[in-house]
């Protein structure tokens, strides 16, 4: 289910990053008064009771390198911004004068937003503006101007609704919706898949392949494919949803442009996926850009699954299948050491080799995710752990972990109650992780380790 993108727009300096994490929630986007702050843009997920949107915080409208004035880029960012986005926010600061770039802006949006909304955000209002304040922002020709306080959060709430009504307009269904029921209750009963991958990796060539069907785009030019795909395919008797999605670029390529938005929205059909299939082509090096790509997966606590494509260009020919197997995942260990548990699978969109194994790989992968370890075969696993390896600590304070519990799965998430976490390194989460695989597997996914301080009963006496 498509999920709404609401992107805020805006000069610099008018209070956008402010707004964006009274919005979310919490602290996320660096606040500064210094115009620019915001270099890159800031992605996160709003969850609300009606409908649940993804937020993006944009740097400022303002003139790039080598441009001759401000316009052209105002111009530029804002036609992205109306292209990609299915609603905007354009905030204004009413502490200070309206200037000629919040003028060129407004002009842009009410030529070419169409039937796509646009909400006049008056920021900084700790007060209501005066009739005069009022008259200047109606020049903008963009309607009523919502007063709001990005800092102090007044009219927040006011703006929440807003920003439901307008998606409601876009025809996006609320959760109470029967519609949304029956899309929501049709997208559990089988995986969501995700092809991720740098450009031009062969991911529509997979879904084509799997399809068997020439249903998505394929070129050799990179970026063909500018939005999420989705795609159901049957096997086995089970349904999956493939997801096509933009190829990721390096950050430096992405920064201006339509190219950002499709990171966007590759990272939003991250979101909503089980299983991430991460592409590389096994032909070539794995990049830093391939490095990043896996380095999103691992923050999103996706499962996870490598496809080694393109594995009918044989690189070393005098090696048999075997070997070039076992040297190409001790490649990829190496460069992927911080995924040791992400599985690979050598594939070829051509020949079609190994490509029906996702289904059955991700299926596996799934009962892994969902699996729960009693506390007394956890707590067993930890003191074998410790008794090989004690956390080293300091001479003056000695670490211990009193016990541990599992609390949620899908990731599965553990916590080890200790008695000061300041003291544990780092480093021993790592090993407990690579102890508590051992003992119980969970191939394919990420767990989460984490301490939680707790008195000993012995500490008041």
């Amino acid at each position: 289910m498509k999920v709404p993108l609401v992107t805020i727009v805006g000069r610099p300096n008018v209070g956008k990053s402010t707004l964006f994490n009274r919005i979310v929630g919490k602290r996320v986007a660096i606040v500064s008064e210094v115009p620019g702050t915001t270099r890159d843009r800031l992605f996160h997920k709003v969850e609300h009771h009606e409908m649940d949107f993804f937020l993006v915080d944009t740097g400022g409208i303002e003139a790039e390198v080598g441009e001759k004035s401000i316009e052209g880029n105002i111009q530029k960012q804002s036609r992205i911004a109306l292209e990609e986005s299915d609603l905007i926010l354009f905030i204004v600061d009413t502490k200070t004068d309206l200037l000629r770039d919040d003028f060129h802006a407004a002009e842009l949006l009410r030529k070419v937003a169409g039937n796509k909304g646009v909400i006049l955000v008056a920021n900084k209002c700790d007060e209501k503006l005066g009739p005069a304040e009022l008259a200047a922002l109606y020049k903008l020709g963009l309607g009523n101007p919502l007063q709001v306080s990005g800092l102090h959060g007044q009219g927040i709430d006011l703006l929440f609704n807003q920003i439901i009504r307008h998606l409601k307009g876009r025809h996006f269904l609320t959760k109470d919706s029967l519609e949304y029921q029956k899309i929501h209750q049709l997208e559990e009963r089988h995986l969501s898949l995700a092809l991720v991958g740098k450009p031009n990796v062969g991911k529509s060539s997979a879904i084509n392949a799997l399809l068997n069907q020439e249903k998505l785009i394929v070129s050799e030019i990179p970026g063909t494919t500018r939005d999420s795909v989705d795609s159901i395919v049957q096997y086995n008797k089970k349904q999956y949803n493939l997801i096509d999605t933009a190829g990721l670029r390096r950050t430096k390529n992405v920064e201006r442009g339509i190219e950002h938005y499709s990171v966007l929205r590759t990272l939003a059909a991250i979101e909503r996926c089980d299983v991430v299939v991460l592409l590389l082509d096994s032909s070539e090096k794995v990049t830093d850009q391939d490095q990043q790509i896996a380095n999103l997966i691992l923050k999103s606590n996706k499962a996870a699954i490598i496809l080694a494509n393109k594995w009918d260009i044989k690189v070393n020919p005098n090696m048999t299948e075997e070997q070039r197997q076992s040297t190409y995942i001790n490649y990829l260990q190496k460069k992927f050491g911080f995924m040791p548990w992400a599985p690979v699978l050598f594939t070829s969109s051509k020949t079609k080799k190994n490509l029906a194994e996702i289904f059955s790989l991700a299926e596996s992968i799934g009962e892994e995710r969902k699996k729960r370890i009693p506390t007394a075969s956890l707590n067993h696993c930890i003191e074998d752990a410790m008794a090989r390896h004690q956390p080293t600590g300091s001479k003056r304070f000695s670490p211990k972990i009193y016990y541990a519990t599992q609390v949620a799965v899908d990731p599965p998430r553990f916590v080890l109650f200790v008695n000061k976490k300041r003291y544990f390194h780092f480093s021993y989460l790592r090993y407990l992780e690579k102890k508590i695989r051992e003992k119980f597997g969970f191939n394919g996914t990420p767990i989460v380790l984490e301490y939680q301080e707790k008195e000993s009963r012995y500490s008041k006496k």
